[in-house]
C-alpha cells in the first residue's frame, strides 16, 4: 500500500542518496507528458521539505517550458539494486537559469559542468513511497560520460547556441525562456 508523507524523512532522503538515477515527470495545460530520466550527480535534498536539482544541456528542455505554464512537478525513485521501493516527490519547482542571482551559489553545490541550464529548486509538498516489488533488479554499472564530453567539446559558445537553437521551445511549441532576450513570452 503506497504511504503519503508531508516531508522528506531521514529514511527518504538515504533512500534517495543510494539512488543512481531518477526520474522527472511534468506537463502543461495542454500537449504532451512528459517524463525523463535523470543522473550523473544533479541532485541534492536541502532540507524536509526542498529538493534541487540541475539540468544538463540535452535534447529537450520541456520541464522548464511545462513549469512555465503549468507550477508542477513530479521526482521519482524506483530502487533497482536493493531495497523494493518507488519513491515519489510531489511539489513546484522555480526554475532558475545562470542568468539568475541565486543559480550560481545553488550550482556551487554540484561538480562544475559547461551544460548546466537550469536547476529546478523544487518545493516539495508531498512524498509517496509504494513496494516497488514488480520493479525488476538492475546492476549498476557506472556512470556514462558523453553528455559531459559532449559539453566540454562544445564550449561555452557551443552550448549558448544549441540553446538557441535547439532549447528555446519545447517539442509542443511552449516557450522555455532559457535565453534572457528571448521574444518567445
Amino acid at each position: 500500500m503506497a504511504k503519503q508523507f508531508d516531508h522528506i524523512s531521514d529514511d527518504h532522503r538515504a533512500f534517495i542518496a543510494a539512488q543512481q538515477m531518477f526520474f522527472c515527470g511534468s506537463a502543461a495545460q495542454d500537449g504532451r507528458v512528459n517524463i525523463s530520466p535523470k543522473g550523473m550527480d544533479s541532485l541534492r535534498v536541502l532540507g524536509p521539505n526542498r529538493i534541487i536539482w540541475r539540468n544538463l544541456t540535452g535534447s529537450g528542455n520541456e520541464t522548464a517550458g511545462h513549469l512555465a505554464r503549468i507550477n508542477r512537478i513530479t521526482l521519482m525513485w524506483c530502487g533497482f539494486e536493493t531495497r523494493p521501493m518507488i519513491l515519489r516527490a510531489y511539489g513546484t519547482a522555480r526554475t532558475l537559469h545562470p542568468r539568475d542571482a541565486e543559480f550560481e551559489a545553488l550550482n556551487a553545490q554540484f561538480p562544475p559542468d559547461l551544460g548546466a541550464r537550469q536547476i529546478y529548486d523544487v518545493s516539495v509538498e508531498m512524498m509517496q513511497s509504494s513496494c516497488g516489488f514488480a520493479v525488476p533488479f538492475y546492476e549498476h554499472k557506472g556512470p556514462r560520460e558523453v553528455l559531459k564530453n559532449w559539453s566540454i567539446d562544445k564550449g561555452e559558445d557551443g552550448i549558448a547556441s544549441y540553446w538557441d537553437t535547439r532549447n528555446r521551445t519545447t517539442i509542443d511549441g511552449m516557450p522555455t525562456h532559457i535565453l534572457p532576450d528571448t521574444t518567445d513570452a
